[in-house]
């Protein structure tokens, strides 16, 4: 392989207790030309000191101090200082196998790929809760432009609850870096949702070759406890609608693809979850409260437009039936059939 830069870019917001474990699994790369930007994103805690520490020891790190500002514009300031030819990401309470970055680069500079995807592993602070692999489904090594063109049909919603065949993360491709800025436009501050999609989309909507390292997981997504229980976010459906109209800006500006119907059905996918967060983190709140707070979602007017014309015709029966339940105005059998899952699967020591 011959040698060729990449730049990491570590998004790091109070992260002093992983820091040192994300870090240095990437010094300890099997690629050797290899730069660490760390962007502190106005953090509180030690985490700033940590990344100072870090770029006095070793002189491929860089360090940036912003004022806290958020997901993306932490990772937007990190790429605009990127040098390499292919940047990739890392987030700060994440971690790395050895070889991640090798084996990917070894694919992209063998295909001259704008774009090459590996898997990741989901790792939880509960050890009740088994790991679980994940990639995109993307069934291929290599992609030309003309079998990307292919998927798009499906791209975004294959007619399954959730049915990407992108999957979005930031964190499991390496892009060529001149593809991520010619693309940052598109990716909007205010989106705490599903933010790593608007980054990715458009990216591969401009990709004439993607490659994908199959049957790989060697980036490490950890899941605490806190992550999953969640905090209650009451202007969840908000953010998840903002999404839609970005993702929907960017596919009417490509103009490659009418992407106008997948989009809507992977809103609803995020509407169902807006739901079931509601009533399994807010359940304290009351019955009377949360149902009232379903209903809101439910008579959206986005929310019901996207029940009425959706147009996935591979739903599990479950599904089917919630989205019925939603339609319909069964607010308080929704509330009852989340509740008694999300019980269940808690003391069964199961993911929600």
């Amino acid at each position: 392989m011959r040698e060729t830069k990449i730049s990491i870019v570590v998004p790091v917001y109070n992260a002093e207790k992983e820091l040192q474990r994300c870090v240095d699994s990437i010094l300890n790369q099997t690629v050797t030309d290899l730069e660490i930007i760390l962007v502190d994103d106005g953090s509180t805690d030690g985490s700033g000191a940590m990344c100072d520490a870090y770029a006095k020891k070793h002189t491929n790190i860089r360090v940036l101090h912003k004022p806290n500002g958020g997901l993306t514009t932490a990772w937007k300031a990190g790429l605009a200082l990127a040098t390499g030819e292919y940047t990739g990401f890392v987030d700060s309470d994440d971690w790395i196998d050895p070889d991640m970055y090798e084996r990917m680069l070894t694919l992209a500079q063998r295909e001259d790929a704008d774009v090459t995807v590996c898997g990741l592993t989901f790792d939880f602070e509960d050890p009740k809760i088994p790991g679980r692999d994940e990639i995109s489904n993307f069934k291929k090594e290599v992609y030309d432009r003309k079998a990307l063109e292919a998927l798009f049909p499906t791209l975004i919603n294959d007619g399954y609850f959730f049915g990407r065949t992108l999957q979005s993360a930031r964190v499991t491709k390496i892009f060529r870096t001149e593809l991520l800025r010619a693309n940052v436009q598109f990716c909007d501050d205010r989106v705490a949702v599903g933010e790593d999609m608007q980054i990715t989309f458009p990216v591969l909507l401009d990709t004439q070759k993607l490659c994908v390292v199959q049957n790989f997981y060697p980036y490490h997504y950890w899941i605490n406890n806190k992550s999953i229980t969640g905090q209650y976010d009451s202007g969840y459906i908000e953010k998840v609608k903002l999404l839609r109209a970005r993702l929907q800006a960017i596919s009417d500006a490509k103009g490659v693809y009418d992407f106008t119907a997948q989009i809507r059905n992977d809103f609803l996918g995020l509407a169902v979850l807006a739901v079931k967060n509601e009533i399994y983190r807010n359940y304290k709140s009351g019955r009377r409260t949360v149902v009232a707070n379903v209903r809101r979602i439910c008579e959206d007017p986005e929310v019901r437009e996207a029940i009425e014309k959706h147009t996935m015709d591979k739903l599990s029966a479950s599904i089917r039936l919630y989205l019925w339940l939603m339609r319909t105005g069964h607010y308080n059998l929704c509330y009852w059939l989340v509740l008694v899952f999300f019980k269940v699967n808690y003391y069964l020591g199961r993911e929600y």
